[in-house]
């Protein structure tokens, strides 16, 4: 894909990220013809395109040789939005060791903040307030993650090796060992109601949208907490600081939000029981996931089957 065949790359994502990614996948492949979006030069050069949330998917129908769209990120809900991606177009997305840690690390902050009383401690130090609260019990606080791929799994082990009871829900049925999975209709309505903490970390599909609304915070047990590290839109926002403002839930820390940025009259940045990360929990390294890349661009060229290719049916 160099200047000999005439075809290129395209990178499209944050401007401060975008020569990051372009030497790392120079390094990695010097040969690789790399363009800068908005700079796509001519359309038809274009044989793959490396996208983030930014990038929108009309735009991409401009390129009539594009053979591989990539994911910048773990999640593809960007890239299936309206009108989708160019037909027949292949979809690949970013399975990285280093996101998947930063991920479980983001999961392991806000478990540990609430199991370990941090926002009363917190509380209590703006008070002047010398007050030793109840000794947590890391074997009584059960833990629920909506969401068993890579990132759920990853950050479920992570708990369960601190000693939480870990449970886990997924679409399918899945087994991992030491947590109790949970799958379908019937397994979140058993789940629940047994989650002290809940994680999401599902993909965002038409399924997926809105889970975290009323009816599911009504079944977790009254004082339980939420955290959601996948997508905004798994969230009903209305429904959520209802549950807050009555005490069904204790408090939620979230990293995503629809949309985003997150407006500055939203009620979350004020919101005494809530935290706000910017969408910050785990953040691509350009030169841990290049190499997934690059060996998908070989791939594509040569016809053979791709790495964590996504079915575009399922949304993930």
């Amino acid at each position: 894909m160099g200047t000999a065949d005439g075809t290129a790359v395209l990178l499209s994502t944050k401007a401060n990220a975008m020569a990051d990614w372009a030497e790392a996948l120079r390094a990695l492949d010097p040969t690789l013809e790399i363009r800068l979006f908005p700079d796509a030069g001519d359309p038809a050069a274009i044989e793959a395109a490396v996208v983030w949330t930014e990038h929108d998917m009309a735009e991409l129908r401009r390129y009539p040789n594009l053979k591989l769209i990539v994911s910048m990120g773990a999640g593809v809900d960007h890239l299936l939005r309206p009108p989708g991606p160019p037909p027949g177009v292949p979809v690949a997305r970013l399975v990285d060791e280093r996101l998947t840690q930063g991920m479980t690390e983001w999961v392991l902050l806000n478990v540990l903040r609430f199991h370990r009383q941090d926002p009363e401690y917190r509380a209590q130090q703006a008070a002047r307030v010398w007050r030793e609260l109840p000794a947590p019990d890391t074997a009584a606080r059960r833990v629920g993650i909506l969401g068993l791929g890579a990132l759920g799994a990853a950050a479920a082990r992570a708990l369960r090796g601190l000693g939480f009871p870990v449970m886990g829900w997924s679409r399918r049925p899945k087994a991992l060992e030491g947590i109790e999975c949970f799958h379908g209709a019937e397994g979140l309505s058993a789940m629940l109601p047994r989650t002290d903490i809940l994680v999401c970390l599902l993909p965002l599909t038409p399924q997926t949208r809105g889970i975290v609304g009323r009816d599911l915070l009504q079944s977790l047990p009254r004082g339980a907490y939420v955290i959601n590290g996948a997508r905004g839109g798994h969230v009903v926002d209305a429904d959520l600081l209802h549950a807050l403002d009555t005490g069904q839930v204790a408090g939620a820390a979230l990293d995503v939000f629809e949309p985003e940025p997150l407006p500055a009259d939203h009620p979350y940045w004020s919101h005494p029981k809530v935290f706000v990360t910017p969408h910050a929990a785990s953040i691509t390294i350009p030169r841990s996931a290049a190499p997934q890349v690059v060996e998908n661009i070989h791939r594509v060229r040569a016809g053979r089957p791709l790495i964590n290719l996504v079915d575009l049916a399922a949304g993930y």
